[in-house]
């Protein structure tokens, strides 16, 4: 994955760099923030093979480890990257919805 590449990515990098971007977690803590805020349950292997790819394009960052946790942030170019993604999501987001409502009436 580059960092051009989220936009062809899953959701699931999505979910991790918005959940990043409250700040670092270690890889359970991003599993629960990501069920409670999305409803959505990564295993780890799911979760650590994402981070991999986010971080092999430069979007995280691991962190030193903290006794057997090993944090992880987002970087600048995380940052924007999620941004764009999640304006334009909101974007369709809006476009769909009033059509929806419009072919309700």
């Amino acid at each position: 994955m580059t960092v051009e590449g989220i936009r062809g990515s899953s959701d699931r990098s999505v979910l991790v760099l918005t959940s990043l971007a409250g700040g670092p977690k270690h890889g359970y803590a991003l599993i629960k923030d990501i069920e409670a805020f999305a409803g959505v349950k990564l295993g780890p292997g799911t979760l650590y093979g994402c981070l991999a790819k986010l971080e092999q394009a430069g979007l995280v960052e691991a962190l030193p480890a903290e006794d057997r946790r090993h944090p992880y942030r987002i970087t600048a170019s995380g940052l924007q990257a999620v941004r764009e993604r999640l304006t334009e999501s909101a974007r369709i987001a809006e476009l769909g919805l009033g059509r929806v409502a419009g072919a309700m009436s």
